[in-house]
Order: C-alpha cells, then sequence, then structure tokens
C-alpha cells in the first residue's frame, strides 16, 4: 500500500472519530436538555446517596469525573465518597 493511500485512510479514520465524538457531545446536550437540566456551567448535581452539590458540568468534557453520558462517576463533596452523579432539573 502507498504511503498516499495510508495517509488518505488516517485522515478519513480522524474524520470519523471526529464526527463521532461531534455528534456523541451533541446527543449528551440534547438529553440533558429535554430532560431540563442546566447545560454547562456550575450545575447542581445529586449523588446516588442523594447528597446534592455544584459542579462543573460540560457535554462532552470531564475535567474532573468520568463521563457515562448523562450519568458522571466523581467524588461527593457532601459525603465523601465517590458515586454515580445526575444533573439536578433547574425547578
Amino acid at each position: 500500500m502507498s504511503k498516499r493511500r495510508r495517509a488518505e485512510r488516517r485522515r478519513r479514520r480522524r474524520r470519523i472519530a471526529l464526527g463521532l465524538a461531534v455528534v456523541g457531545t451533541a446527543a449528551e446536550a440534547i438529553e440533558l436538555r429535554r430532560r431540563g437540566y442546566g447545560l454547562a456551567g456550575e450545575v447542581t448535581v445529586r449523588c446516588r446517596e442523594g447528597h446534592t452539590f455544584t459542579t462543573m458540568w460540560i457535554p462532552g468534557v470531564s475535567f474532573k469525573a468520568l463521563r457515562l453520558g448523562i450519568w458522571r462517576f466523581q467524588r461527593c463533596p457532601v459525603g465523601d465518597h465517590w458515586s454515580l452523579v445526575t444533573p439536578v432539573r433547574r425547578d
């Protein structure tokens, strides 16, 4: 296989990966908005034990948590434990 052909394949894979990342981020943002949650900045979240606290939440980005769609696995500062957290509705 020629260098040119390999380079074209690499570019194609990168475009596909970028497209999937954009689609995944958009899907997360749409689902959060549909459920009535805030989308970016300081968002109130609730851990599995019921503690509520605010955290930085930006769709597609995670600085201090493991992203799992609309859930995140992060440390709860209220109960001092690790848990799945979900956004709390704004109302």
